[in-house]
């Protein structure tokens, strides 16, 4: 079976996975097909770099993938669109940086120090910003993230301009050194896996059901006694964690923490990846990193600057024919073959 024959099979897996259990007792059989397709999906990310994929370039699209899942949960399953994502997952860069480079934090450590601060700046962000809606919100998370930005400019420990060079990856626990590329990129996997089941399993949550209808009709949840706000703001407060991680890991993983990372472009990336993979589905974010990712390294040497507009004329066409992302339209096209059948 050819590469483009089994990424489309597990893409289509994926897509059913996402796929509501019907009411006619087939929950049990989805759960088994769910079960399925991630563990084909994990033994190839587990493949990868023994198939020939450079571990740099695997851990970089984990680390967008984490990023876009973390960015989904709060736009794909709450209904918050946030322009200022950039700032939890620049932020918490610098901040990891920081503390392994500068303070000799071991690696782990600098990982919950970024996730908390990525954590600690969403829950300022969402007091600010929580009680407005639509372009309000968005528009208010965008200028607290350029304010975040101008900070990140301006302190001494980012470096301003050139970044926070020079960050060493040392050893997890003390014990295991992940100077390897190959070591770093297990690592990376679990913390990814980790993650994306623990997103699944917020949303499957009564939580997530809760935020799942302010997402659908907000008036009528405020009608039957849940504070929207706190509920909102929680889920601000994890993406905004979850993003701060991703941050952290990509990081250690590069060695380095630039401008560009906290910059409104980043925050523009992580809503394309969503938008093109499938805005409300559990695996469309990490296609829509793929996607995104594997175009910007293949397309680097060959267009240059070209690059962003290339993307850009591509996601106008998918927002055209695929108006629900890649993974929706392939639920949406199982859902007619159950229908037909």
């Amino acid at each position: 079976m050819s590469t483009s024959t089994t990424a489309y099979t597990a893409t289509a897996g994926a897509a059913a996975a996402d796929a509501p259990a019907t009411p006619s007792g087939q929950n049990a059989g989805m759960s088994r097909a769910t079960r399925v397709t991630y563990l084909v999906l994990l033994a190839l990310a587990i493949a990868a770099p023994l198939m020939g994929v450079y571990p740099v370039f695997g851990m970089k699209l984990l680390c967008f993938a984490l990023f876009a899942c973390a960015f989904n949960l709060l736009l794909g399953f709450t209904g918050l669109l946030s322009f200022g994502h950039a700032a939890f997952f620049g932020f918490a860069a610098y901040v990891a940086g920081w503390f392994i480079k500068a303070q000799g934090f071991t690696p782990e450590l600098g990982l919950v120090a970024g996730t908390l601060t990525g954590a600690l700046l969403g829950l300022v962000f969402g007091v600010v910003a929580i009680r407005r809606q639509g372009i309000y919100f968005a528009m208010i998370t965008l200028a607290l993230a350029q304010m975040v930005y101008f900070i990140c400019l301006q302190a001494p420990f980012t470096g301003g301009e050139d970044g926070l060079q020079g960050v060493p990856r040392g050893s997890l626990f003390g014990v295991l050194p992940l100077a390897s590329d190959l070591t770093l990129y297990y690592v990376v996997l679990a913390i990814f896996a980790a993650c994306f089941l623990a997103i699944g399993r917020i949303v499957r949550s009564p939580f997530g059901q809760v935020l799942k209808m302010i997402r659908e009709n907000e008036p009528r949840a405020v009608s039957l006694g849940y504070e929207v706000d706190k509920y909102k703001l929680l889920a601000f407060v994890l993406s905004a964690a979850l993003s701060g991680l991703a941050g952290s890991v990509k990081t250690l993983v590069m060695g380095f923490a630039t401008l560009s990372d906290v910059h409104w472009s980043m925050s523009g990336e992580v809503i394309l990846m969503s938008l093109l993979g499938g805005v409300g589905t559990f695996f469309g974010p990490v296609l829509g990193a793929g996607v995104v990712i594997g175009l910007q390294n293949l397309l680097a040497d060959r267009a240059g600057e070209w690059v962003t507009v290339i993307i850009g004329a591509i996601f106008v066409v998918c927002v055209l024919a695929f108006r629900k992302g890649i993974v929706g339209e392939l639920h949406a096209w199982l859902d007619r073959r159950k229908a037909r059948a």
